[in-house]
């Protein structure tokens, strides 16, 4: 008998749905960075084992949208709701079951449709009544759901949640080739890691004006050569990432350079550039050209 089935992980921002991703996979998968709404996509890792094959689908945090980005954001989680065989709704210690409570009515609406599985991240913040008060609380308000508290930082509690997966995987061949990883193509990871590079070294609303396209992706015996396009919406911006005589743009290229060159497992050289695309978040072809809606809307 083999088991397969979609896994997909949903929650606000910044409750850590992608280090718990980034845990279970072993892999690293998402954006995993201290500031919210660093994951703008659906991301898959492929877990696959002799008998199994669990398809997790990290999404980005449920927020109100404020620009049609975010509602390409939002789009990515809703769908989420509808090929889960088990939904992941992750919350934290700090996290509030009224923020974004339209999003759990949908999780809850569409039950019958899944398994719910609520995570209870940063376990280790609290004490043990706070956190058996917490869990009585969220069974209020998921009654379906099974409720799991853990550490996915700290890796703590994470063996029960894997198994539970397991059990309740349905039947089914594998959904992917055994030795697959993920289903997003290596440029892909080229444009997270710039992008978290980006988050990690600018401040205020920079981070989330940008958008980071690869021109070149060739691949060598020993080397791999990348061309990639920071988009800025204004001028300004433009000037706060290359930064004084280019040393901001430098520093980004030589962080995003160690990483891919420790995911690739090879030499790297990588060339940043940086353009203008004005108000793209707020434009719909400039949010096609990026991936963020199909091309028939």
């Amino acid at each position: 008998m083999h088991k397969a089935g979609f896994v997909n992980i949903v929650g606000n921002p910044n409750v850590g749905k992608s280090t718990l991703m980034n845990a279970l996979v072993g892999e690293r998968i998402s954006i995993i960075t201290s500031k919210a709404q660093t994951t703008r996509h659906r991301i898959m890792g492929i877990v696959n084992g002799d008998d199994f094959q669990i398809v997790y689908s990290d999404t980005p945090g449920v927020l109100k949208p404020h620009y049609k980005l975010q509602q390409s954001m939002l789009q990515f989680s809703q769908s989420a709701l509808s090929d889960a065989d088990i939904v992941l709704y992750v919350t934290d210690v700090m996290d509030s079951s009224e923020k974004n409570s339209d999003f759990i009515e949908l999780v809850k609406q569409n039950a019958n449709d899944y398994k719910i599985v609520l995570v209870i991240n940063k376990m280790d913040l609290i004490d043990e009544e706070k956190l058996i008060q917490l869990v009585e609380r969220w069974h209020e308000v998921i009654p379906q759901a099974e409720i799991i508290p853990l550490s996915a930082l700290q890796r703590f509690n994470l063996e029960p949640l894997l198994k539970r997966i397991k059990e309740l995987l349905p039947e089914s061949p594998p959904f992917f080739d055994k030795d697959a990883l993920t289903d997003k193509p290596e440029r892909f990871f080229v444009t997270e890691i710039v992008r978290e590079k980006i988050l990690l070294n600018y401040e205020k609303e920079i981070p989330y004006s940008v958008e980071v396209v690869v021109e070149n992706f060739k691949e060598e015996a020993k080397l791999i050569r990348v061309n990639a396009v920071i988009y800025v919406e204004r001028e300004s911006q433009k000037g706060i990432i290359i930064g004084h005589q280019g040393k901001a743009l430098k520093k980004v290229g030589v962080e995003s350079r160690n990483e891919l060159e420790a995911f690739f497992g090879k030499h790297v050289f990588i060339e940043l550039f940086v353009k203008v695309e004005k108000d793209w978040r707020n434009r719909t072809r400039s949010l096609r050209s990026f991936g963020y809606t199909p091309s028939s809307e």
